[in-house]
C-alpha cells in the first residue's frame, strides 16, 4: 500500500506566498523565467533557475549555479521569510483554471515506495537531469519542487479533504496567469486520517508529472542513507514533496508535434505516404474529435488523418495516438526515429493552442505540425501497471503546481 505522511513544511507567510510562488523549473527556459521573476526578488524560479542572475550562457551544470542556487534559497529564507510549520500537517492544495478545479493533497511521499514501484513511473528519465535535480536537492537539503502524483479516487479521502476545506483556506491568491490558488493545513488528527486511509486503500501512487524530480529523491535518500551509519529509515532524507490527486479530478490536455523538414521528400510525395496509411479529409476545426485521429497542418490547411487500419488489434502502448503517428507517419515517412533525441521535431504543449502550429508552419520553423487528443488517464495507469513506458511527450497536464507554497527539508 502507498505511504502519504504529513511533514514540517518550510513555508512562507500568507503575505508572502504570491511573490514566492513559481511555475515548475522544467515549463520555462531560462529567458522565459527571468522575464517571471524581473522586479520580483522573492520569486522561487531565483532558486530553482538561478542562473537567470548570472551571465547569459552559464553552464547549467557548473558549480557556481548550484552555489547562486543555495545563496538564494538562504537568502529567500530570511528574507521571506520562511519557516518552518510547527505541526506535522498534509495540505490540502486547490488549483482553478477557467471552470476546472483540482484538489489535492500536499504530503511527504516514500523514496521506498518509489523504488518498489508502488509509485508508478510511465515515463524513462534522462541521467543528465537526474544528475541536475540531485545535485539541487542535496545542495540545498531541500526538496523544493513537488511531484505530481495520482491515484484512483477515494470517497474516503474525498470526504475528509471536504470536511478540511469547510475552514478558510490559509493561502489564497490569483497568480499573473490567472490560475486560482488555494491551501489549507489539515491539522494533526485529520492529517493522520487521511494518511490511514493511503496507507489502507490506497495500493499505488501514479507519477502524472516529475519524474524526474521523483528520481532525483530517490537518488538523494540512498546517498543519504549511505552516509548515515546510524539510519532507522525515519529520516526525513527518505521522504520527498508530492501533490497526489484524485484521477478523475485532472486534466490531461494534448501534446502536438511540429517537424522542421519532410526528410528530403517532396510535398506531394510526402502526401502520398501519408494517404498509404491514413484517410486525408479536408476540416476547419484543429482538434480531434476522438482518439485514434489527428489533425495535420500542412500546405497552409488543415486535414483530419483517419487510420485504414484496426486500432483495436494494437498492444496497450501501439494503439496510444503519439504511438500511432510515431509508428505510421514520423519515424517511417519523417525519419524522425527518436524523437526524444532528434532536433528535428518540436513538441508545443496543448495548453499554446492550435494557433502555436499554424504559426510555426507559416513563419517556416516548421513545415507540417500535428494537433495531438489527449492521453487519458486511463491510459496511463493501464501503461504504468502493466510495466510499461509511455513515449516522450505524451502528456501535458494543466494547471501547473507552484513551487514554493511548502517545502520538504531533510
Amino acid at each position: 500500500m502507498a505511504h502519504f505522511y504529513p511533514f514540517h513544511a518550510l513555508m512562507p507567510t500568507p503575505e508572502k506566498v504570491a511573490e514566492i510562488a513559481a511555475v515548475p523549473y522544467d515549463v520555462v527556459n531560462s529567458e522565459e523565467a527571468a522575464v517571471l521573476a524581473e522586479g520580483n526578488p522573492l520569486s522561487f524560479l531565483r532558486v530553482s533557475r538561478p542562473e537567470i542572475e548570472m551571465a547569459p550562457g552559464v553552464d547549467l551544470y557548473s558549480d557556481e549555479v548550484y552555489a547562486k542556487a543555495e545563496a538564494n534559497f538562504k537568502r529567500l529564507c530570511q528574507a521571506a521569510p520562511l519557516a518552518h510549520d510547527a505541526e506535522a500537517n498534509l495540505y490540502v492544495y486547490s488549483l482553478k483554471m477557467g471552470d476546472h478545479v483540482q484538489i489535492g493533497l500536499a504530503g511527504a511521499a516514500s523514496a521506498e515506495d518509489y523504488d518498489k514501484d508502488i509509485i508508478k513511473k510511465h515515463e524513462k528519465t534522462r541521467r543528465d537531469k537526474e544528475d541536475d535535480r540531485a545535485r539541487h536537492v542535496m545542495t540545498l537539503r531541500n526538496h523544493s519542487g513537488p511531484v505530481f502524483l495520482a491515484y484512483r479516487d477515494s470517497a474516503k479521502i474525498d470526504a475528509l479533504v471536504a470536511e478540511v476545506m469547510k475552514n478558510d483556506p490559509f493561502y489564497a491568491f490569483t497568480a499573473a496567469d490567472g490560475i486560482e490558488h488555494k491551501m489549507w493545513k489539515c491539522g494533526a488528527e485529520k492529517s493522520k486520517e487521511i494518511s490511514a486511509v493511503f496507507e489502507n486503500e490506497i495500493p499505488y501512487l501514479y507519477i502524472a508529472d516529475g519524474h524526474h524530480r521523483a528520481a532525483s529523491a530517490s537518488r538523494a535518500a540512498a546517498s543519504c542513507k549511505a552516509n548515515n551509519p546510524a539510519h532507522t529509515g525515519k529520516e526525513d532524507y527518505n521522504f520527498f514533496l508530492a501533490v497526489s490527486f484524485p484521477a478523475s479530478q485532472l486534466k490531461i490536455l494534448s501534446y502536438n508535434r511540429c517537424v522542421h523538414d519532410l526528410n528530403g521528400l517532396s510535398e506531394a510525395q510526402f502526401l502520398a505516404k501519408v494517404e498509404e496509411k491514413f484517410t486525408v479529409t479536408p476540416i476547419n476545426d484543429p482538434v480531434p474529435a476522438k482518439g485514434g485521429t489527428f489533425c495535420m497542418y500542412f500546405q497552409n490547411k488543415w486535414s483530419l488523418l483517419t487510420p485504414k487500419f484496426d486500432i483495436a488489434s494494437l498492444g496497450v502502448i501501439e494503439r496510444l495516438d503519439v504511438s500511432i503517428l510515431q509508428d505510421n507517419i514520423l519515424a517511417p515517412v519523417l525519419g524522425i526515429d527518436d524523437p526524444r533525441t532528434s532536433k528535428r521535431i518540436s513538441f508545443i504543449g496543448g495548453i499554446r493552442g492550435t494557433a502555436e502550429l499554424e504559426k510555426l508552419v507559416n513563419t517556416g520553423k516548421g513545415v507540417v505540425a500535428f494537433s495531438m487528443y489527449p492521453t487519458t488517464m486511463g491510459q496511463l495507469f493501464d501503461i504504468a501497471d502493466a510495466g510499461e513506458i509511455m513515449p516522450p511527450k505524451s502528456t501535458w497536464f494543466e494547471p501547473k503546481l507552484r513551487d514554493g507554497l511548502v517545502t520538504h527539508s531533510f
